[in-house]
């Protein structure tokens, strides 16, 4: 299959294109709320934004009133968020969400995927519980209480948690902390007694929540998918945050490009522009040829999972840890090529870098994935 996008997908890039840069531009969102110490980190009028567009109804299916499109269109709507450091829960929310709720029954479809079309409702995924991605050890436990659940544990750096209408969390309902199977999702209201949040600002001034469940009951109806059976939906649900992270950092990666390359034609020493000296030019070039790669190789594991192959999950990972590195450069090659300037908060450059730091980390790092490439591939 080609690396590039169909005609259909193009216009979606350019609508987005068009979107991201007017209505998500940094002067507008990133630095509004963030100079504003918005408790939420991002616009709910943009979010509305987003449902009129239909993008939050992207990997929604078509019989609940989505658009029934994949994650190669989703990871567009990505690509140019990260782009422009839009703020927004999309990737929580129109991604990881979406993808767990469609494993839901109708009724709890019915309930939660309305409000998300809308616009109205945000929603935050609740897996990890420590500093790092390690969704294959949960603690949290779900216990029989009556005919439901009682929840008890605690989550970390729960992205949007804080905003979050409802939170999709792993508990173990059966089995040792380390086992693979005895998971179960749960879809939990924002308001149920015993959840408790506590609020943190992340180095790029988004906000996550460190989540307590003390004693959270539960119906059955919450459940998303199987009792003891749903590492298997956590498991898709986190394939699509990994391609979907991926794809935002190939926009961060491609926007720091993008201003470092504008800088180079402009800013002058010695008499010169500085994008006419050698040595520059050959880092400009190889970081375009990194960003490309990446890029490649999120669109190649986007077209996996859609297709529903087998070696999705590895190159998931591929994607994932490319992505990163390739971002981690561009931000740092970007500030250092701006000079002294570039570690200033009047210029952007250095937002690039901080948002970097905080999706690198989202859904695992680079080495993380580099070491789960090594294990998929028998080494």
């Amino acid at each position: 299959m080609p690396l590039y996008h169909t005609e259909d997908q193009a216009m979606l890039a350019d609508t987005a294109r068009q979107f991201m840069g007017e209505e998500g531009a940094i002067a507008k969102q990133l630095r509004h709320w963030r100079d504003t110490n918005c408790k939420d980190g991002f616009g709910h009028g943009l979010w509305k934004q987003f449902a009129e567009l239909g993008f939050t109804g992207i990997l929604v299916g078509e019989a609940d009133g989505g658009l029934g499109m994949g994650h190669v269109e989703a990871g567009i709507v990505l690509e140019e968020i990260g782009r422009n450091l839009t703020p927004s829960p999309f990737l929580t929310s129109s991604v990881m969400a979406a993808t767990a709720l469609g494993s839901a029954s109708a009724d709890l479809r019915g309930r939660w995927l309305p409000g998300l079309l809308t616009g109205d409702s945000v929603f935050a995924v609740a897996v990890d519980e420590g500093p790092k991605h390690r969704p294959e050890r949960i603690k949290t436990r779900a216990e029989r209480a009556g005919n439901g659940f009682k929840l008890n544990g605690a989550k970390a750096f729960v992205l949007h948690g804080g905003s979050a209408d409802m939170l999709v969390v792993a508990a173990r309902t059966a089995g040792l902390d380390d086992d693979d199977a005895g998971i179960t999702l749960f879809a939990v209201p924002k308001d149920v007694a015993g959840l408790s949040q506590d609020k943190v600002r992340l180095v790029d001034s988004s906000m996550a929540t460190h989540v307590k469940l003390d004693n959270v009951t539960l119906d059955a109806d919450a459940v998303i998918g199987e009792v003891d059976g749903g590492r298997e939906v956590l498991n898709r649900m986190l394939q699509a945050g990994r391609v979907g992270a991926a794809a935002e950092s190939v926009g961060v990666a491609a926007g720091a490009f993008d201003m470092t390359t504008t800088y180079l034609k402009q800013r002058k020493q010695f008499g010169r522009l500085i994008g006419e000296f050698q040595s520059l030019q050959h880092r400009a070039a190889h970081l375009y040829s990194e960003v490309e790669i990446a890029r490649a190789a999120t669109i190649k594991a986007q077209q996996l999972l859609d297709g529903g192959s087998v070696r999705a999950d590895l190159m998931v990972s591929v994607a994932k840890a490319k992505a990163g590195k390739a971002a981690s450069l561009a931000v740092k090659e970007g500030v250092q090529m701006h000079g002294g300037i570039g570690m200033t908060d009047e210029y952007d450059i250095g937002l690039y870098m901080k948002r970097d730091r905080a999706l690198a980390e989202f859904m695992g790092d680079q080495y993380y994935h580099a070491d789960r490439v090594a294990r998929l591939s028998g080494y």
